[in-house]
This record gives structure tokens, C-alpha cells and sequence, in this order.
């Protein structure tokens, strides 16, 4: 008797059932990615505080770098800034080591979704390579700034990983951790702020 083909979708509390194979546009809702992001935490959890730093809490510092490097950039690519880990709702946060241990899989599932969730909320299936970039530039600056606020990195250290970013972006910027009902909330009202800007 041939073996039961394993199970490629999950079910999400919206009631959306997400098959990660063949992920559609139609079955992505902001609320399953706030809630989701809110409760996936980076660095593996090893960092400071009574809370975990969630990747919804990350991808808000990413896209209010983003608008501090580039202020005048259009709406459309900071929604991008804010949703670039949003595969992670399904995938969860993977440090870089894991993700090259795991291999290419990896990065077409993440594809996949990413194309899923950019046509869902108006953007382009894929990113030009500038924005990309760009995202990329205050992605590196967030983490950063997480490392040595709340992940017990060296100013030093952190700057051979990540690079030093310039004083003016990072001015007045703190990392405070919040429960995770507070994260989604701000992750959704942010969200419903830019797409009103679209």
C-alpha cells in the first residue's frame, strides 16, 4: 500500500487553510501574519528581557529604518520593509547558520510564500533589486542594534557581522519589548496605516 502523501498546509485561526506548496494570494490575511509574527521570536529566544523579541516587533524597527534611510521612498516599499519576514508566520525565525544547514528548501519555500503575501497586499511578486537592497541595508541596522541592546553583543562585534550604521539612523531609536498582543496590534495598526497611504 503507497504511503500517505505528508501534510502541506496549516490550518490558520482566520480559518484559511495555507497549503506551503502552492501558497495563493487568497488565503493570506494580515491578521494570521500579526498574529503569528507576534508570537515567533528572534535570536532564538536568547535575548534579554520578560518578553521575547518577536519578529512582528522586528519587522516594525525594520520599516521605521527604512524610512529614516529613505525618506522618500514610496509607500508601496515601506509596506514591503514591514512585511519582508512576513513568511515567517508559517516558517517560523531560522538564525542564519540553521537556514544554511537546512539548505536551498529553505529559500524556495520562503519564495513561495513571500510571492503569495507581496500579491495579496498590492506589491510586485518580486521586488526590484534596488528595494530589495535597500531592505536589506535597515534589516542589517536593525540587527545591529539588536545584538547589542538585547542579544549581549559588543558594539564591536556586532559591527563585523552587521556592519556600523551612522549615528543619525539609529538616534532615538530603542528596542522595548512588549507582550505579544501589544506587538500584533501595533504590527496591524501599522499596516492598516500604510495601505491607506497606497
Amino acid at each position: 500500500m503507497p504511503a500517505k502523501p505528508a501534510r502541506a498546509w496549516q490550518r490558520m485561526l482566520s480559518g484559511r487553510r495555507l497549503d506551503l506548496l502552492d501558497p495563493t494570494p487568497v488565503d493570506i490575511e494580515i491578521e494570521d501574519i500579526a498574529h503569528g509574527l507576534a508570537f515567533v521570536a528572534r535570536w532564538n529566544g536568547q535575548t534579554r528581557g520578560d518578553f521575547a523579541y518577536s519578529v512582528a516587533e522586528h519587522s516594525l524597527l525594520v520599516e521605521d529604518i527604512f524610512s529614516r534611510m529613505y525618506p522618500k521612498a514610496p509607500v508601496k516599499w515601506r509596506l514591503a520593509a514591514l512585511l519582508h519576514d512576513a513568511p515567517e508566520y508559517v516558517i517560523g525565525d531560522m538564525i542564519s547558520p540553521v537556514k544554511a544547514a537546512v539548505g536551498p528548501g529553505y529559500g524556495e519555500l520562503d519564495q513561495r510564500l513571500t510571492t503569495a503575501i507581496h500579491l495579496r497586499f498590492g506589491l510586485p511578486a518580486a521586488l526590484p533589486k534596488t528595494v530589495k537592497a535597500q531592505i536589506k541595508r535597515a534589516d542589517k541596522v536593525s540587527a545591529w542594534m539588536e545584538a547589542v541592546q538585547i542579544a549581549g553583543f559588543q558594539e564591536k562585534e556586532a559591527s563585523r557581522f552587521f556592519g556600523t550604521p551612522k549615528p543619525e539612523i539609529v538616534n532615538g531609536l530603542e528596542i522595548v519589548l512588549r507582550p505579544p498582543v501589544e506587538t500584533r496590534m501595533a504590527f496591524l495598526g501599522r499596516h492598516a496605516e500604510l495601505m491607506v497611504q497606497l
